[in-house]
């Protein structure tokens, strides 16, 4: 288990729809656990209406439920959303189901029983999900999501500016000092950057920001410790 990732779990809400009991209570338990929010439902009808009310990040799902099934399920949220990330579990290796499941960009397709390890492999797949799509880890439980301009933490979420959000882009991308001059052709643009201006700048992204992650190199400019 790689504890970094499951860490950043904290940051995450997820949807857990299973119509056994005894399985739905043993998961739930170590979900909890793990997430900012773990919302429970025991058929389709409530999953589908969590997923409306609450728009988790991570949806895990059985296949084989009463009335309509996991996959349908699914595929009724891919017509509205393709973004949020989906685990299907089921007691079938049946070829036609994993079929119909790979159409619906899945994270994981897991094979009963779900055991913890299978659960956790999952999560860390969950969570390498974004590797390729924007969102930067700055900190044990620190995520910064470009594509929404936010900055989360375990119990925190902290909107950017866009000059925030580009010069954050910036420190990451480059890894290296970001000159005054830099910030001036690049963030400031056409804009002025007075030194008032940069000074309450910093000062007000520093507060969306771990400690100790952002470093003034003295007369030259800021660079990023990750």
């Amino acid at each position: 288990m790689d504890q970094s990732l499951i860490s950043n779990l904290k940051n995450f809400t997820i949807l857990y729809i299973e119509d056994e009991a005894g399985i739905r209570k043993n998961i739930t338990e170590i979900l909890k656990d793990l997430f900012k929010e773990t919302y429970v439902a025991k058929n389709a009808k409530e999953g589908y209406r969590l997923y409306e009310e609450n728009k988790p990040d991570l949806i895990i799902t059985d296949i084989k439920m009463p009335n309509e099934n996991g996959i349908e399920l699914i595929k009724r949220i891919r017509k509205v959303d393709s973004k949020v990330r989906v685990v299907i579990t089921s007691a079938h290796t049946d070829l036609e189901y994993m079929l119909e499941a790979t159409e619906l960009h899945l994270v994981k397709y897991i094979i009963k029983p779900l055991t913890e390890a299978k659960l956790i492999e999952a999560l860390e797949a969950f969570i390498k999900s974004f590797d390729n799509a924007r969102v930067y880890t700055l900190q044990e439980g620190w995520l910064f999501d470009e594509s929404k301009s936010l900055i989360q933490s375990f119990d925190e979420e902290f909107k950017l500016t866009k000059k925030e959000n580009q010069f954050l882009k910036l420190l990451i991308q480059k890894n290296r000092i970001i000159t005054y001059e830099e910030m001036e052709n690049i963030i400031w643009n056409e804009d002025i950057m007075t030194p008032n201006a940069m000074r309450l700048f910093i000062k007000n992204f520093r507060k969306k920001l771990p400690n100790n992650v952002l470093k003034n190199v003295q007369g030259t400019g800021y660079r990023i410790v990750l």
